[in-house]
């Protein structure tokens, strides 16, 4: 604990490190997921407290974990990745189209006749 005139730390880690999480784990699917499972312990605390004690520890964690689910849904848009499949919702400045076109079927670059 941190004595008096000094700066508790608790507060600057209780929102980076769902934020650091979100980053490492950015996907919209996995994020939304963890998301609904920890608003549904939000919502439902206490029939869930009296009915099952085993998930007193999960409880006690149920707002960081609602945390790291926004965290993981907004860097997955940013990232466009949904269940690791990527999305195309955000055009790159990358030429990637022009790329893309030259794949072939299996996602392996086309090689020209002479080059075989």
């Amino acid at each position: 604990m941190p004595n008096y005139k000094e700066v508790n730390p608790s507060g600057f880690g209780i929102i980076t490190f769902p934020f650091l999480f979100g980053v490492m784990f950015g996907d919209i699917g996995h994020g939304f997921v963890l998301f609904l499972v920890a608003s549904f312990l939000c919502l439902f605390e206490k029939p869930l407290r009296e009915k099952v004690p085993a998930l007193g520890t999960l409880l006690t964690i149920r707002y960081l974990l609602l945390l790291m689910g926004i965290f993981a849904t907004f860097c997955g848009i940013i990232y466009n990745d949904f269940m690791a499949i990527p999305l195309w919702i955000f055009h790159s400045c990358y030429k990637l189209e022009e790329e893309l076109d030259e794949l072939d079927a299996h996602g392996n670059p086309e090689l020209e006749a002479e080059y075989i």
